[in-house]
């Protein structure tokens, strides 16, 4: 099948798209590659870009609670994930009250959006 277009990026709403940007950048180790007062981009060298654009009126949902859905989440791999959970507590991250699986952690960045860390898997061949 012939692509109709080529995935950009995700771009997350936040009242300090700034200071969710450095949360960001710390977990990934991503530059800033474009920074303007209500839009900036952090870059991977894979392709992966995340943006933040200021939204003054962002209300961030209150996951799992179905009348504030989180309508999308970000999951990050970690080797380790007690390291990687204290790691990303000291950032300013938030452990969600609610934890439906032991095989991962459910986080609040500091704008109320959910995330997780999932444990790394091994590399694994391709079916077929």
């Amino acid at each position: 099948m012939t692509a109709i277009a080529t995935f950009a990026l995700v771009a997350l709403d936040c009242r300090d798209p700034h200071r969710l940007a450095a949360f960001y950048g710390a977990i990934t180790g991503w530059p800033i590659v474009i920074d303007e007062p209500d839009w900036i981009v952090l870059g991977s060298s894979g392709g992966a870009t995340l943006a933040f654009q200021l939204a003054t009126d962002h209300v961030p949902p209150n996951w799992p609670d179905p009348g504030h859905p989180q309508q999308a989440h970000l999951d990050f791999a970690v080797d380790d994930l007690v390291l990687a959970t204290e790691r990303v507590l000291a950032l300013g991250a938030r452990r969600a009250d609610f934890q439906p699986d032991p095989s991962f952690v459910v986080f609040i960045d500091p704008a109320g959006h959910p995330f997780c860390f999932v444990r790394s898997l091994p590399p694994t061949r391709p079916v077929g």
